[in-house]
Order: structure tokens, then C-alpha cells, then sequence
């Protein structure tokens, strides 16, 4: 039976030592352990042994997905460890990191309220801050409103004018036709090559002024867009007639005034066929204005309305006496406060490609303003490393999750047995290894200092600290189990043992485990 199947029926059986006790043996010393709830670091590390070999080219990748914002070198230029190599923007992540701040401040500040108490004046302000949220709420939505029915007048504006513009083209174009017509029957009847061209083109401005006429029934936009098709055919049909007219049969014959009439009814269609083209892209571009505005708006509502909640919420609490509940709650707020903030502070720092070692550049892969993406296979630099030596070491596909770029290592080699090296990862190779049926990933980490003497081939022992939590509410793992889906500890209160539900954070591979929420420090939890 596993250990977490039988942890509630220890709990019982507790529950009746504690009973037997109290009713019997007051003067035995209870025979249950207890572990304090302490402040302490958890350490997460994984364990492996390697090999030295000689060191081969780094191919380096973005943690995360965006925009190059800087190459800041080239092929061929040699750096140090740790100088920057090329950054993403992080204009949107310094945004998020600014209100993580603030939401960190405000969960801090509750807190804060909290265990201080309320007085006349805060409950008062508290009032008066639900009220003004209110109010702002009610304009946000009026506002939103407002924003809407001018986003629906300029559209209804703009097709208007679209509609006028086709009216217009429809004008225009007959026009034109009216004119090819007039000087088709009057100067080109005859078969040759001149007069059927003329005839030909006279029926294409006939049949493009027909379909734009037809499609003024249809949709506006769909509309524009056949009708300036159709408006460039005209313009071209026009000008195949014009230079007709100029051909050595007919320049003599067709009159300077017709001639002057086909280049005006030209510039006529042009004019319009540029009216058009204006008039879809009005259409277009006020369609992305206001939605753009209405998202704009419409986020403000959220913003006042999440506002309001938040104020009647923090009157609540002041009104309301703190319990050990709430306090455990907002604690736990700040301490997630805390961790969005580390998390996007991570992301921004992680935005900097920087050098793991020192080296020279190969190749750069990437251009400012191109896009990468969060995989070792969209490498983004290479680089060849000074140092002559690395470790190669087979992680196992449940470790290898926790390994990360940059971890640093303590190295001990068979070679030196008194001492250790320090190293970091320099690269996890994204392609698996299946030995004796085991998936594992090769993983490279580079000497700080590379020691004298080192061969390839030597073994090194390999401990990757892959993650830290200092000063942090902690426990000994055996006291955490499982039941119902739920995580719980078994805890003494006013002599008797009770179970509590928590929420975890690491495991270390010292025994213990960080809480995030759910006890306090200095309770004392049952080990089974």
C-alpha cells in the first residue's frame, strides 16, 4: 500500500493515541513526531555523471518567443562571458512588469491594512474610493457608448461619401462611353484594323459602364472594388482610342476637339478611379479606428469595473475583523504578487542573449526585426568557445525538464578528488537519446576555470542546481500527502490533530518542501 493511501488512516490512528493519552497517560510524553513549519532554503539539484571532451560550437536560441530588437555583434567578433549578443523587445513585458509592481504594492498594502486594523478615516476613504470607482465606472461605460455612436456616424459617413463616389464613377463612366460612341460612329465604321480596334474598346467601356451600373445594387465595399476594376479598364480602353486617333490613317481625320474630348473624359475617369480608391480606404481605415477605439474604450470598462470590485472588496475587508484566514490569504497574495513580478523580471533579463562563455562568433542567424521563436532548433547565434574542454553528461527525461541554460554546476572529477569546479549549461541538444530503452537528452556544460591537466575522456560527477527558493516557509516532504485530490498536512491544534490543506511549491532534494500557502510559520506539522 502506498504511503499516500494510508496517510488518513494514520491520521486516525493519531487521533486515538492523542485520545488514549489525554484520558490516561497525561504524565507519558506522546509518542507522535512533529516537524516545525521554519523559514529556510529549498534546493532543487540533479545528479549525473559526464565526460570531458573537447569543446565544440554553441548553437544558442531565445528562452522565449518575439521580436529581435538588437544584434549587438557580428561574425567573427570575439566576447566574453556573459556580454550581451542580441535582445528582443520587451516594451509589452515592461508594461506587464509595471503593473505586476503595482498589483504587488496593492497586495502588499492590504495586507498591510489588514493587520493594522481600520480606522473611521480609512473606512471613510475606503467609501469615498468605492464611490469615485463608481463613478469612473459609469463614465468608462458612457464613454464606451459615446465612442461607439461616433465609430457608427464616421462609418455611415464614410459610405456615404463611397456611395456618392460611385455614383459619381457610374456618371463619369457613361460619360466616357457616350464619347467612345461619338467617335467611333463618326470616324471609325469601317472594318480595317483601326476601326475595329476602336469598336472593340468602345464595347468594353460599354460593358464595364454596364456592370458598374449593376453592382451599385450590391455591397459598398464589394462594390469599390469592381467599380475601380472596372474604372481602370475605362482609363486604359480610353487611351487605346486616343492613340488610335493618332495613328498615321486617322490623325489628320478625327478632329483636335474630339481628341481633347477623349483626354479630358480620361483624366475624368482617373480622377474618380483615384475618388474610389480614397473612398475604400477611408472605409477601411475607419473601420480600424474604430474598432480600435472601442477595444480601447471598452478595456477601460474592464479596468473601471475590476476597480469597483477591487474597492468594494478592500471596504469589505477593512469593515470586516481580520481572520487568520485573510491573513493567510493576502500573505499568500503577495507572496504570488511577488513571484509574477520575479517571473516577468526573468523574462525581461532572459530577453538579452547573452554569451555562456567566452568565445568567438560563428554565425548570426537572425536580423533586427525578425521573429524567433522559444526552440533550441530556431538557433539564433553559434558561437565557438575559448575554452578547450566541456562536459557532456545523458540527462534523464524527467530531470532534463528541470535543467535550464545558465544553471550552474559544481564539477567534481575522478582526476582531482579534492576538489570541485564550478560550471554552468551551456546548451541541452533537443534531440532525444534512447539508451536501453531510456529517453534521455545530452546536455554540455563548460568549465569557469579550466583546470591544468584536463583530458578528454576523464569522468566527471556532475550536480546541476536547477533551481533555488530562499527564505521560504518550508516542511520535510514526508509530511505532505495526498487525499482527495488535495494536498493536506496533519497539524496539532489546542491538543488535537487536525488535517489542513496547503499549497506546495519546490521540492528540494535537501527533504523539503516550500508552502506557499496555507500554514504559518512556527506550526508544528505531523511526520508519519
Amino acid at each position: 500500500m502506498q504511503k499516500r493511501t494510508i496517510f488518513p488512516l494514520i491520521l486516525a490512528v493519531l487521533l486515538l493515541v492523542f485520545g488514549i493519552y489525554q484520558g490516561f497517560f497525561k504524565k507519558t510524553e506522546p509518542i507522535v513526531k512533529f516537524s516545525e513549519v521554519t523559514r529556510g532554503n529549498v534546493v532543487q539539484e540533479v545528479t549525473e555523471t559526464g565526460q570531458v571532451k573537447k569543446g565544440e560550437e554553441i548553437n544558442l536560441s531565445f528562452k522565449s518567443a518575439g521580436k529581435v530588437e538588437k544584434i549587438y555583434v557580428e561574425e567573427g567578433e570575439k566576447v566574453e562571458a556573459g556580454d550581451p549578443l542580441a535582445k528582443l523587445k520587451t516594451d509589452d513585458l515592461a508594461i506587464q512588469l509595471q503593473e505586476a509592481k503595482a498589483a504587488l504594492a496593492l497586495a502588499q498594502a492590504k495586507l498591510d491594512k489588514l493587520l493594522a486594523g481600520a480606522t473611521s478615516e480609512e473606512i471613510q476613504k475606503a467609501k469615498t474610493a468605492l464611490s469615485n470607482a463608481k463613478i469612473a465606472s459609469q463614465n468608462a461605460n458612457q464613454n464606451l457608448e459615446d465612442i461607439k455612436a461616433q465609430a457608427e456616424e464616421n462609418l455611415n459617413a464614410a459610405y456615404e461619401n463611397a456611395k456618392n463616389a460611385l455614383e459619381d464613377a457610374y456618371l463619369k463612366a457613361y460619360n466616357a462611353q457616350n464619347v467612345a460612341d461619338l467617335i467611333q460612329r463618326t470616324y471609325f465604321t469601317g472594318s480595317d484594323q483601326e476601326g475595329l480596334k476602336v469598336k472593340e474598346n468602345k464595347e468594353k467601356i460599354i460593358e464595364a459602364t454596364s456592370q458598374i451600373k449593376s453592382s451599385l445594387k450590391g455591397d459598398t465595399e464589394s462594390t469599390l472594388i469592381q467599380t475601380k476594376e472596372k474604372l481602370s479598364e475605362i482609363s486604359e480602353a480610353l487611351k487605346i482610342i486616343r492613340e488610335t486617333c493618332q495613328s498615321p490613317t486617322y490623325s489628320g481625320i478625327v478632329s483636335s476637339t474630339d481628341k481633347s474630348s477623349l483626354d479630358t473624359q480620361r483624366g475624368y475617369i482617373n480622377t474618380t478611379l483615384t475618388n474610389i480608391t480614397t473612398s475604400y480606404q477611408t472605409i477601411t481605415s475607419t473601420k480600424l479606428a474604430n474598432e480600435a477605439n472601442i477595444n480601447t474604450a471598452q478595456s477601460q470598462v474592464s479596468t473601471a469595473e475590476g476597480a469597483v470590485i477591487a474597492a468594494e472588496d478592500e471596504l469589505a475587508l477593512i469593515i470586516a475583523y481580520p481572520r487568520q484566514e485573510d491573513i493567510q490569504l493576502n500573505k499568500a497574495q503577495v507572496e504570488q504578487a511577488e513571484a509574477q513580478v520575479q517571473v516577468l523580471e526573468n523574462q525581461i533579463r532572459d530577453a538579452t542573449l547573452r554569451s555562456p562563455v567566452e568565445g568567438q562568433v560563428v554565425k548570426v542567424n537572425k536580423q533586427e526585426g525578425e521573429l524567433v521563436q522559444p526552440m533550441l532548433q530556431d538557433v539564433a547565434i553559434v558561437l565557438l568557445p575559448v575554452a578547450p574542454f566541456e562536459v557532456e553528461a545523458d540527462i534523464y527525461e524527467e530531470d532534463v525538464v528541470k535543467v535550464e541554460v545558465e544553471d550552474p554546476v559544481d564539477i567534481s572529477l575522478v582526476a582531482f578528488p579534492s576538489r570541485i569546479f564550478k560550471g554552468k549549461v551551456i546548451s541541452i541538444n533537443p534531440g532525444q537519446k534512447i539508451v536501453e530503452g531510456v529517453v534521455y537528452y545530452e546536455v554540455t556544460i563548460t568549465f569557469e576555470e579550466t583546470p591544468e591537466g584536463l583530458k578528454p575522456g576523464m569522468t566527471a560527477d556532475l550536480v546541476i542546481k536547477t533551481a533555488l527558493k530562499e527564505n521560504v516557509l518550508t516542511v520535510p516532504e514526508d509530511a505532505i500527502q495526498k487525499k482527495d485530490d488535495k494536498t493536506i498536512v496533519g497539524v496539532l491544534e489546542e491538543g488535537k490533530v487536525k488535517e489542513k490543506e496547503v499549497e506546495v511549491g519546490l521540492r528540494g532534494n535537501n527533504d523539503l518542501i516550500e508552502i506557499i500557502s496555507g500554514l504559518e510559520e512556527g506550526e508544528k506539522v505531523i511526520l508519519p
